[in-house]
């Protein structure tokens, strides 16, 4: 069993046990459910950049990468930096993050947000809107091409931004369908953790432009970037990079002036 295989495991178990607890109605008169989302594929489309800056705790891959960062300050920090939007990790159990962080990052930032989350119920989707989300991550690895299409449709009907990810070509064709609005590449082999650009390079001619290409994991430098865009990618999703410096806002901003020159 690898790794995603146990998440999703313990994702269900979670969900399961909160859907006992909170019902829906209760997310569904959340203040953020009502509010206008802003759209993180609309602002990749207009940028040069690009960037879309995350924030997270610790990963399976790498234990913790910073346990000390406050996501308010990060989250002001990457805004001033000028990203497109910001990722926040609300997985407690294998990424230290939760729903709070991007209630927070919502309250000091008008960034688009994405949720980064093992999407496997449409609850989730409502909790989304519901802790102010603009977008939705869906990994292709852990779901049927009907669950893909009901997830990104209810999302796109809560006016939802829809990210789905893929790690291979069999991945990409089950998931091409007009309710996403971005199709990530994932550079890392979710069984081995080796990183390779080259899955998204090989991945590019495949994706349809009616979706903004986004390059996902293994991005840490501004070479990779420049790298990629002659291959049509819009987005580029930096993880760890910003995170395990002690200012993260200050890094992106330092990352965005080389990437701009």
């Amino acid at each position: 069993m690898n790794i995603l295989d146990k998440i999703v495991i313990d994702k269900r178990k979670e969900v399961n046990l909160k859907k006992e607890l909170i019902p829906i109605q209760v997310y569904e008169q959340r203040p953020y459910f009502q509010m206008k989302t802003r759209s993180l594929s609309e602002k990749l489309r207009a940028s040069n950049t690009g960037i879309i800056a995350e924030f997270k705790r610790k990963s399976p891959s790498k234990s913790v990468i910073n346990d000390t960062a406050l996501v308010e300050d990060v989250a002001i920090g990457y805004e001033t930096a000028g990203v497109c939007g910001m990722s926040i990790l609300t997985d407690e159990v294998y990424f230290g993050g939760t729903m709070d962080d991007l209630m927070t990052a919502r309250e000091h930032s008008d960034l688009p947000l994405l949720r980064k989350e093992f999407i496997i119920d449409e609850y989730q989707i409502i909790e989304a809107k519901a802790i102010g989300a603009d977008a939705i991550l869906l990994i292709a690895a852990i779901l049927t091409k009907a669950e893909i299409k009901q997830f990104s449709e209810l999302a796109k009907s809560l006016n939802l931004d829809v990210l789905l990810e893929v790690h291979n070509e069999e991945e990409l064709h089950k998931s091409i369908m007009p309710s996403l609005d971005m199709l990530g590449v994932n550079n890392r082999n979710l069984k081995t953790f080796e990183v390779s650009l080259e899955i998204s390079k090989q991945l590019s001619a495949l994706i349809p432009d009616d979706f903004v290409k986004v390059s996902e994991s293994g991005i840490s430098s501004v070479e990779a970037i420049k790298e990629l865009q002659p291959y049509g990618y819009k987005g580029f999703l930096i993880g760890e990079n910003f995170m395990k410096t002690d200012y993260p806002g200050a890094s992106a901003t330092q990352f965005i002036k080389q990437l701009s020159k």
